[in-house]
Parts: structure tokens; sequence; C-alpha cells
């Protein structure tokens, strides 16, 4: 691979494992910082006078790796919040007592069944500044109009650190949280809160109003409701109004990409602003206006847009091709990956840990590496014929190059996705092109309706294609198992079979049976570790009792309701553990695990006196004396699961408290595990 020995592919590794390195290892922060000091400094000493030292290339060049490694350090570390003496998380009495919070919303998300949710950013605890970002969740019910972006307000109340999954395999949603620095949830309600009188005007105020105006104007001019949603996301970013049920089809299409802002959309934006400037003369003062209009817009756009990892990456890489064709140099791609990738993640590191980011750059990379391979075993003359077969070896490249990170993140695959990209990118094209100018105009507070009705018939006739395929639910192959080690040797499978296929030899065909070889033996690995393990879950599930017990890649289940086998939550576990359910059982009332002696009991709470367990697992709120319980069977583990009521609870827990006992509530704490 041509693209690993540039030196500046070598200093963007470095810069990746620094960061990598800085996000899993807390290190010390002064050494970081000094040790980088030193090293610039003889990196200094060693450039002006290099040509008097002798054989300084090898050492000048380890010297400059270890450099970009700890800036790589250095800047996640400057860029994390929670490091800054003011960020709340530093502060222990505001996630234990109620207290007088002072923020500002700053980003409205999707709502969840029950409540408004915003991503709000605090200015004062108990009036002492403090700083930092946190998701604010308000009632539907008692506060069902949303809030502008720029509202203050006063809120009395506790903050509630980001919880860890309630069953194993589930979405880390707290994981996630923490990689965009949230590290906590607030909920309210009327009684609590304040709002302020004026609004905070700064640049996300505005930009919410322009959003907030376009969409209302469409509104307003009776555009259709689901064909609104796909548009906000088309265009402006915004994904909040989309339906569940519109994201499944795009996600079974294999067309979900179309609904982030990426390098698609912003590809169509470039294009449209150089045709639209074409007339400028292209003279110095000329090609100046128009770079200085082109990086403008581009920047507008992706704050308009919501200034996603994927929108930053493609709007940086355009705006350095605005820049080759403005200095009328030829723009080398993978140089212009590397340097956009540098200087986001050196402002934005934790942009690294972003699934949108991580998928974007690998599409580009792949597009770029691996279709000009695609399209030469084939070059139809008919330009019809090459224009599709365009489309499609760029979607295969694509696919290929996202599918084990896919795998990994999504455990599904669209099987008819190359079908979905010939029909829609053709369609796409129209949509942007009438989709910018109904924007812009919308903006101003103009709908002509002739304009208007073709954009809405447009995406209604996209919606109803993405529909049509999404439908053929025999293509797409769901709760596929894939891990991190089938992750890196699948890559390193990919790379082998595509520098093979560039220059076949004897020595990349050793490389690729390599792979091969490798891949098989992860294989095996994975299975061999599969094989070994074995657990007893208390799965937590509201109003149920859903028990589960594996050895190696045999789950049995234990639980009286039979629709249980088809829960989502059962579902993931398979799928994570690489497992298959063997059997379903009733609830019986004693289980047995590793010489482990469980006794569960029911709504009914009956259980023999004579017996000595060392587990009790509660369900179904059963009406039992549990201090009398406690005494009689004097067990080493009391356990509550999700099909109690939580107001027994606590009563349970001080109750083991005052015997010294062990409690574990699934509602509080999440699953219970024995291994």
């Amino acid at each position: 691979m041509k693209v690993l020995q540039y030196p500046l592919a070598k200093i963007t590794m470095g810069f990746l494992s620094g960061i990598l390195i800085a996000f899993y290892w807390q290190a010390d922060i002064y050494l970081v910082f000094g040790t980088l000091l030193l090293l610039l400094m003889v990196a200094a000493i060693l450039f002006f006078g290099a040509r008097y030292i002798k054989k300084s290339k090898l050492f000048f060049s380890l010297l400059t790796y270890a450099i970009s490694f700890l800036t790589g350090m250095s800047s996640l570390i400057i860029q994390t919040e929670a490091f800054r003496k003011d960020n709340y998380s530093n502060l222990k009495s505001v996630f234990e007592k109620e207290s007088k919070i002072n923020l500002v919303i700053r980003e409205k998300l999707k709502s969840s069944p029950y409540h408004q949710r915003y991503i709000a950013v605090i200015q004062a605890i108990d009036r002492k500044k403090y700083s930092g970002r946190i998701l604010l969740n308000l009632p539907k019910e008692t506060i069902p109009n949303p809030f502008r972006v720029g509202t203050i307000m006063e809120i009395e109340g506790h903050l509630q650190k980001n919880r860890k999954p309630d069953n194993p395999m589930q979405f880390d949603y707290s994981n996630y949280l923490n990689k965009k620095q949230i590290y906590a949830q607030l909920y309210s309600t009327p009684e609590h809160l304040k709002i302020g009188i004026h609004l905070q005007k700064d640049i996300w105020f505005y930009i919410a109003q322009i959003r907030t105006g376009i969409i209302s104007n469409l509104e307003q001019s009776a555009f259709n409701t689901n064909a609104l949603a796909v548009a906000s996301a088309l265009i402006l970013g915004q994904r909040q109004e989309l339906s569940s049920e519109i994201i499944q089809d795009y996600q079974y299409a294999g067309a979900i990409h179309i609904l982030s802002v990426s390098g698609l959309h912003v590809g169509f934006i470039f294009l449209f602003l150089n045709f639209i400037l074409k007339p400028i003369p292209n003279h110095r003062k000329g090609a100046t206006i128009k770079l200085t209009i082109v990086l403008t817009s581009l920047f507008l756009f992706a704050l308009l847009a919501g200034l996603s990892p994927s929108i930053v990456r493609s709007v940086t890489m355009f705006s350095f091709m605005a820049i080759g064709l403005y200095l009328r140099r030829g723009v080398n791609i993978f140089h212009t990956l590397l340097v956009s990738m540098l200087i986001i993640l050196l402002f934005e590191p934790y942009f690294l840990f972003d699934v949108g980011f991580q998928l974007s750059y690998l599409a580009v990379f792949f597009i770029v590496w691996f279709q000009p391979v695609l399209a030469s075993f084939w070059k139809p003359e008919n330009k019809i014929t090459k224009y599709f077969w365009d489309i499609l070896s760029v979607s295969i490249a694509a696919q290929l190059g996202t599918l084990p990170l896919s795998l990994y993140y999504f455990h599904q695959f669209p099987g008819l996705f190359f079908v979905t990209n010939l029909i829609v990118i053709p369609l796409l094209s129209l949509i942007m092109f009438v989709g910018i100018i109904v924007m812009f105009l919308a903006a101003l507070g103009l709908t002509p309706f002739w304009l208007l009705k073709a954009f809405e018939w447009s995406i209604l006739s996209l919606n109803k294609i993405i529909n049509g395929i999404a439908s053929l639910e025999n293509f797409i192959i769901k709760d596929i198992p894939f891990n991190f080690y089938l992750v890196i040797s699948s890559y390193l499978l990919i790379c082998a079979i595509i520098i093979w296929l560039t220059k076949p030899h004897f020595k990349r065909l050793s490389m690729l049976l390599s792979a091969i070889l490798f891949f098989q033996l992860m294989l095996l690995f994975n299975h061999w570790q599969i094989q070994n393990q074995n657990e007893w879950i208390v799965l937590n599930a509201k109003r149920k009792t859903i028990l589960v017990e594996r050895h190696g890649q045999e789950v049995f289940l234990y639980s009286n309701d039979s629709l249980i086998k088809n829960h989502k939550l059962l579902k993931n576990y398979l799928t994570g553990n690489f497992s298959h359910l063997v059997k379903q059982q009733k609830l019986r009332h004693t289980a047995y695990f590793k010489g482990a002696k469980i006794l569960i009991l029911d709504s009914l709470g009956l259980f023999p006196k004579n017996c000595k367990p060392d587990i009790i697992l509660l369900t179904q709120t059963p009406k039992i004396n549990i201090d009398r319980m406690l005494r009689t069977l004097k067990p080493k583990l009391l356990i509550a699961d999700g099909s109690n009521y939580k107001s027994v609870l606590k009563h349970w827990e001080s109750s083991c408290r005052k015997q010294k006992i062990p409690f574990h509530a699934t509602a509080e704490k999440g699953y219970f595990q024995l291994k």
C-alpha cells in the first residue's frame, strides 16, 4: 500500500495511537506535557543542526513519530472536559443532593416516548460557576411544547450519572454519552423549573432559528410530514422527527447513510456551488472570490447541519479540494484524507470514537483505494452503462470497507444495498439539487408551490422505493455475531485481497494466504473462548422474569412467558455470545449453578424452612415477612428482578443491610451474573 509509505500516514498513525492510549489509560498529565516539550526542544536542535550530526535522519524520524504520539495524547487531555476543575463531574455533591442548577439549552434531540430530550450546557451550580454538558429530560405530558435553543433555565434537582447497560450485550448508552463528554442526566418537572426571561443569543441560537424558520415555512405550505422529516435529515442534518419505521426501512434497504449528511451530500453542494459560480472569471481576483464563497458556504452548511463528525470530515475534505483548485494544483486524495483527519482530531479528538466518523473515513478510503481496482476489471464504452457501473463499483467498495465495522456495531447486512444505490443515487441527485434551492428560498420566506410539490413528490417517491426494497426481508441478514477480534482479522483479510488484486505476485499471494490463516485462527480462538464460558444470569426486564443459563454456545431460558424467546434482550444476548437457544423451560423454585443453590420465590412467597440456599431470587413481589425469611434461611445474597414493585425495593434493601446480607436489585444495578 503506497499510502502507508507516506511520512504523513505514519505521523497520523502515531497521532491516532496517542489519542487511543490517552483515552483508555489515564496518564500523568504533567509527564505527557513535559515529555512533549522536551522532545520538541530536541527536535528543534536536530532540525537546525542535522547537517553536522551524522546519521541523524533515522533518529529524527523516530523523534517525529514520538512527538506525533504525544501530541495525540495531549490533544485528548486538553479537550477532555472532565479534567477541568470547573466541570460539574468533579462536584460530588450535585450527584448526592438537590442543587440549583443554571443551564442553557444547546440542542434539541429526538424525543423518547415519555420525555423531551435536550443537550444543555451548565453555567452555574448553587450560584457558583461550573461548566459541562448534560442530557436534560423533561416530561412530555406536563411540558408538551419544546423549548427553543438558547433558553436559560434554573432547575432544582440533582444530576444522575450515566447508567451502565441493564442487560448484557445491550447498547451501552452510558459509554456513548461519555464519549460525547456528557457525563450526567437531569430529570425535572414543571414545579422545579424556572424559565429565564431572556434567551442566550449565540451562534447556536441563530443557526437553530434559521433551521426552525425553514421547517416552519415548509409546514405552513402543507408539506407532507414524513417527506419533511426526510428532507430535514437530507439537507439540514436533523433526524429528530424521523419515525422509527422510516429509519428501519432505510437500514434494511442499506441506505441509512443517505439520512446522515456526509460526503455524498456535501459533494452535491460543492458541485452546485461551482456550477452557479461558473460565470465568475477565473483570473486571480475572480478565483479568490469563488474560493471565499465556497469555503464560507461550506462552513455555514456545516453549522446548519449540526457539526456532526461526518459533516465536519466532508466539509474539511472539500475545503481542501477547493483550495487545491484555487492554487491550480493536483490534489492527492490520500493526503487530503490524512490532513483532514489530523486537523479535525487535533481540535476534536473525541470524534475518533464516533461511529459516523469511523464509517465515513473508512468508506472514503476504500472508495479511493478499491474502486479504481474494481473499475479496471470492466470498462464499458456506453456512457449510461459506465455511469451505473461507476455507481455500483463505488457502492461495493464503500460497503466492503465498512462491512466489518457495521457488523460489529449493528449485526446486520442489507443484501440489496447495490440495488438500492443503483436506483437511489440518481434520484438523490435530483432531490439534493431541488432541495438546496427549496431550503434556501424557505429561509427567505419564499415557498413556490410548483417547486415545493416537485421536492415533496421526489422524497415521497424515494421513501416508497426504499420501503419496497426493505420489505424484501429475505435479503436482510440479521443478528450476525461479530466481535473486535473478527473486525481486526477481517480488515487484514480485505486489505490483503485488495493488495493482491492490484498486482498479483507470489509475495502478495503469501500475504493473502497468511491473512486467511489469521482470520481462521481468530474464528477458532473465538469458538474456543465461547465454548469455555459458563454463566447464570438474571436479566432486567420490566414486569418480567427472565433467567438465562449458558454453557458455551448453548443457552437455556427459564421464564413463564412463552413470548420471551423473541424478546430483543434475549436476541442481543444470543448474538453477542455467538450462541443459540436450546430450550425454554418454565420457572422452577430452585436452581443450581456451580455448587450454588438458588431459591426462587414468586408472588405466593412460599418456601421450605429447612432449605438453606446460597442465593434467594425474589420475583413478582412475593408476600413475605422479609426480616423473618432472612433470619430463617440466612442466604449469602438476595436478588430482586424487574418483576417486583419498585416501592418495596428500599424496604428489602434496608432489611438486608441490617442483617449484613448483600442485596442486588436489577432495576437499580442492572442484570445479575454468576460465572
